[in-house]
C-alpha cells in the first residue's frame, strides 16, 4: 500500500510545482511590460486609425487691391439686377466680349478701356464701353463702370452716351472717368457727327454723375456709328482723322 503511495503523492507535487511556475511566470510578464510604458502614455490599438488627418490648402484669395484688367471685362457681366443694362431683367454674359440674343440683338465691349480707382478703396476699378445692336439703323453706346470687389469686376453704374455716338477714348485719373466720343447737337440729322464732345464723370453708388463736358467741332465724322479712330489723341500728327492743311505761300 505504501509502495502505491509514493508515486501518486510525488505526482502531485510535481504538477503543484509546475502550476506555480507558471503563474510566477505571467505575474513577471504583466509586470514588466507596465513598468516598460512610461507614465501617461495612450495604449495602441490596431481598431484606431493613427494616421495623421489630411489638411486640405486653402486657396489664397486675391487682394483687394489688384487692379482689374480691361481683358478680364471680355467675359463678366454688363447690368446687374439692381442696375438694369436696357431694359434687361437680368444681367448680360459676355463671351469673349460679345453676346447676341436669338431675335439678332447683340451687346458688343468695344475697345476704348480704362482703369483706375474710381470710390477711393484703393482697388483698380474698371471702365469701358458696350454697344447693343437691334439690327436696325440703331446703334446704342453705354459707359459702364465695373468695381473692384475682391479682384472681380462688378457692374456699378453706367450712362447712356446715345445712338450712334461712337467712342474715341476713356481715362480714369483722381477718381474720375473722362471719355471723348463724337456726337451730333439735339437738332442735327443723325448722320452727320459735328461735335466731339469730352465728358468727365463721378461714379456716385450706383450712378456715373456728370461733372462737366467741352464739346469742339468736328468735320471729319461720319454718323455710322463706328469708332472714328483707335483712341489716336485727335491732335496727335498719327491720327487718321486729322487733315493736313495746305501750306499758304
Amino acid at each position: 500500500m505504501r509502495r502505491k503511495l509514493v508515486p501518486v503523492v510525488a505526482l502531485s507535487l510535481a504538477c503543484l510545482l509546475v502550476a506555480t511556475t507558471a503563474c510566477s511566470s505571467g505575474n513577471r510578464k504583466k509586470r514588466g511590460r507596465s513598468t516598460d510604458r512610461p507614465a501617461g502614455t495612450a495604449v495602441e490599438r490596431d481598431d484606431v486609425d493613427t494616421a495623421p488627418a489630411t489638411i486640405r490648402a486653402t486657396p489664397t484669395p486675391r487682394r483687394t487691391g489688384d487692379h482689374l484688367t480691361c481683358v478680364e471685362l471680355r467675359d463678366t457681366r454688363v447690368g446687374s439686377r439692381k442696375v438694369r443694362y436696357r431694359g434687361y431683367a437680368a444681367p448680360i454674359r459676355l463671351a469673349d466680349g460679345r453676346w447676341s440674343d436669338r431675335d439678332g440683338t447683340t451687346v458688343e465691349l468695344q475697345r476704348p478701356c480704362a482703369v483706375g480707382d474710381l470710390d477711393g478703396d484703393g482697388a483698380g476699378d474698371a471702365v469701358g464701353v458696350v454697344v447693343l445692336d437691334g439690327g436696325g439703323t440703331g446703334r446704342f453706346f453705354t459707359l459702364a463702370a465695373w468695381r473692384n470687389v475682391k479682384g472681380e469686376p462688378d457692374y456699378q453704374a453706367q450712362v447712356d452716351l446715345g445712338d450712334r455716338t461712337p467712342v474715341e477714348s476713356v481715362s480714369v485719373r483722381d477718381g474720375r472717368a473722362t471719355v471723348v466720343y463724337l456726337t451730333r447737337p439735339a437738332d442735327g440729322p443723325m448722320a452727320e457727327l459735328s461735335i466731339r464732345r469730352t465728358a468727365v464723370y463721378q461714379l456716385r453708388g450706383a450712378t456715373l454723375a456728370e461733372l462737366r463736358h467741352t464739346d469742339a467741332r468736328v468735320t471729319d465724322a461720319s454718323g455710322d456709328g463706328d469708332t472714328a479712330d483707335s483712341g489716336t489723341a485727335p491732335d496727335s500728327p498719327d491720327s487718321p482723322t486729322r487733315k493736313r492743311r495746305p501750306r499758304s505761300r
